[in-house]
């Protein structure tokens, strides 16, 4: 790891009042280290870890991962009800889920208009407002 990646990192960490452990700093470095923003599933991160020769069980990185959703570091997108992503990016945007690779990317946020929401029932309030658009790429007509 280059050293502003692990100070990139560790920011990160400290910024939410984490402890940076070893495997803390490892999965930070892998998600927020260059700078950029990612969508990442606990298993994708794994074999990025692995990929670095970190040692890192799957359990850790999927509880680590919830640790960094728990301190606002991040966000988890569920698609289909038990494939979850988990956001670098904590601002409002949408989501494209692309089915044929089973990847999630930012939609333009900008072009997103939603006019009204329904009324939350007695006693609850809105929390917040997830979209995501799945999309397929189209098979060419003969």
């Amino acid at each position: 790891m280059a050293q502003i990646e692990i100070e990139r990192s560790a920011d990160w960490l400290a910024s939410a009042g984490l402890r940076p452990t070893r495997q803390r700093l490892t999965l930070a470095s892998l998600l927020v280290g260059d700078g950029q923003d990612r969508h990442v599933t606990a298993e994708s991160l794994f074999d990025a870890a692995s990929d670095v020769g970190e040692k890192v069980s799957l359990a850790t990185v999927y509880n680590t991962l919830r640790a960094f959703c728990a301190a606002g570091l991040m966000r988890e997108i569920t698609v289909d009800g038990s494939k979850s992503y988990f956001d670098t990016n904590m601002t409002d945007h949408p989501h494209f889920y692309w089915e044929d690779s089973a990847s999630l990317t930012d939609a333009p946020a900008e072009q997103l208009e939603i006019r009204r929401l329904p009324h939350a029932p007695e006693g609850a309030e809105i929390a917040s407002v997830d979209v995501v658009i799945r999309l397929r790429r189209r098979t060419p007509k003969f």
